[in-house]
């Protein structure tokens, strides 16, 4: 058995930064990320049907991705609709679209399903709440590697 792929850059920096913190100061940084999420592309916006919900999340979450190219080097895009008064499922969509955005189909797929866990939020949000990010990396998952042909 193979080890697990090491995770993208971006998205190690972004677990390191979460590990060096304590559980509040670990929410505050959730909320930072909640405060960054890109608005909707117009194209996404005006056509709300062309995302798809993540019925995990306790909050109502849309996310569509794009990809450039075919298979695993093809280049991700993620969208996300996640509304402000939803603050820790707009964070997760956050963490999601900065340290997921730009990657290839591959590294994005090799991204361990546990590194929700990796953040080190467990101790300040609810088990259901972090099942809501898993849903999102999942659906991102499943959408990139349809669209590449991965």
């Amino acid at each position: 058995m193979s080890a697990p792929a090491p995770l993208p850059a971006a998205f190690a920096e972004i677990v390191d930064d979460f590990q060096a913190l304590g559980g509040r100061d670990r929410l505050q940084l959730l909320l930072e990320f909640s405060e960054g999420l890109p608005a909707l592309p117009e194209r996404y916006a005006e056509h709300p049907e062309l995302l798809e919900p993540v019925p995990e999340c306790q909050s109502p979450i849309f996310l569509v991705t794009e990809v450039e190219g075919t298979g695993r080097e093809a280049t991700a895009h993620l969208f996300f609709s996640a509304p402000p008064e939803a603050p820790t499922t707009r964070g997760f969509a956050g963490i999601l679209a900065e340290g997921l955005e730009g990657l290839t189909v591959g590294e994005v797929l090799d991204v361990p399903a546990d590194v929700t866990e990796q953040l080190g939020l467990a101790e300040v949000v609810s088990p259901l709440r972090l099942r809501g990010m898993a849903g999102m990396l999942g659906r991102i998952k499943r959408q990139l590697a349809e669209r590449a042909g991965a």
